[in-house]
């Protein structure tokens, strides 16, 4: 894959956009103190309840904002993707109530942020070996983002609660800058395919997604690990101040360390292990990784075990970039936008469930008499990722259309 000045581009777009929503993690306790919340547990579901509604918006409009790209390509759309995300964050730093905060968020999901359309540009520009290595760059953005937005989310926070919020808002001002002087349109005109009504239903589009011969399984391991997966962005914050009894600028801290650690995997180790052993056997690595990382969280209570597990953790993100490459070389190139459409969505749906089960687990574990275990959500995603390796074994014997 050769790093011309779109693919940067893109990658440059996705750290901003990273460092935009990695700033406000650190806050998330404070900010539903903020809003009237009574305790962690409390704070911890209704800020479950937030990211489901975000997931749910972007459910319903992820394969509407995919099959559009398809339609009129990926840089308009894009740029209005970041206009909505500057919106969203001015919302969320003038917000003294529970329910503007939720709007906020609702607004943010319809948009279907950045991800969708910048994972279709990368597969429009990438050919369908290197695909795998290509969105692993798209972690490793993600990964630098989170080292840097957590850190000056826990120091921004020092200023004022809203500060993270103005900062995440000037930053995705920048991008739409950037996009609109500088970002070339990647999809060519006859690889574009005409939007109709019938793209409008999101259930009705990701049923011709998993039609698609070869692709229903990504899609599933895709849905579940995702599900999984999102015991990290939900709870650290929750579970650290729980546990540890850590503040914002540890939270922070450790956020940022991940986020180094995700950058190092997905820059350096994933392309060279799929190369050495190709995308299968990373793959199933990237699986074992993450059940021995959350099992790890599941039942630690001291701070050596944190520093011993991260890396699990971040081995773990290789999984989602290698199966997203998988979905794609299911895929026609008119079919990519709509591909990534759906992913992001069943992603979303996954989202809008997981936060509620995850935070009520971890309710449940934490107020309610009986066994004290904070880490029980952890536990849980484990089981889940161990539960689709029998789908991950069935991919070796998938090609590349």
């Amino acid at each position: 894959m050769k790093f011309n000045g779109p693919f940067l581009f893109i990658l440059a777009t996705l750290l901003i956009d990273a460092i935009g929503i990695g700033i406000v993690f650190p806050i998330m306790p404070d900010l539903m103190d903020r809003v009237g919340a009574s305790s962690t547990a409390e704070g911890a579901f209704w800020g479950g309840v937030m990211m489901s509604a975000y997931a749910a918006a972007m459910f319903l409009f992820g394969p509407i904002i995919g099959s559009l790209s398809d339609a009129y390509g990926r840089r308009p759309v894009l740029i209005a993707a970041l206009v909505t995300l500057t919106i969203d964050y001015v919302i969320m730093a003038i917000a003294e109530t529970y329910w503007l905060l939720l709007m906020g968020r609702i607004i943010a999901g319809m948009a279907g942020a950045t991800y969708i359309t910048a994972s279709a540009y990368i597969a429009d520009i990438a050919k369908p070996a290197e695909r795998g290595a290509a969105f692993g760059m798209i972690g490793a953005a993600f990964g630098i983002g989170f080292v840097l937005g957590p850190a000056l989310g826990g120091i921004a926070s020092g200023w004022h609660i809203t500060a993270p919020f103005w900062i995440a808002a000037g930053l995705s001002a920048l991008n739409v800058a950037f996009g609109f002087f500088i970002l070339p349109e990647s999809l060519k005109d006859e690889n574009r395919r005409p939007f109709g009504r019938r793209d409008l239903n999101p259930f009705s589009t990701i049923k011709r997604a998993f039609l698609i011969p070869g692709l229903a399984i990504p899609l599933i391991c895709i849905f579940v690990f995702e599900f999984a997966n999102m015991v990290y962005p939900t709870l650290w914050a929750f579970w650290g101040r729980e546990v540890f009894g850590w503040n914002g600028f540890t939270i922070g801290l450790t956020l940022s360390a991940y986020g180094v650690l995700i950058a190092v995997v997905q820059a350096g180790v994933l392309p060279q292990m799929t190369k050495r052993f190709g995308d299968f056997r990373t793959l199933v690595i990237a699986a074992a990784a993450a059940v021995i990382g959350m099992v790890g969280f599941g039942f630690t209570g001291a701070i050596w075990a944190v520093v011993i597990f991260l890396p699990f953790a971040a081995f773990s993100d290789m999984a989602p970039p290698l199966l997203t490459a998988y979905a794609a070389n299911c895929a026609e190139e008119d079919q990519q936008g709509l591909v990534q459409g759906v992913i992001a969505s069943l992603a979303s749906i996954a989202a809008v469930i997981s936060p509620l089960v995850l935070t009520g687990v971890f309710e449940r574990f934490v107020n309610v008499g009986g066994i004290y275990l904070p880490g029980a959500p952890f536990l849980l995603g484990a089981v889940l990722v161990v539960a689709i390796v029998p789908l991950i074994l069935r991919l070796k014997t998938l090609k590349p259309r």
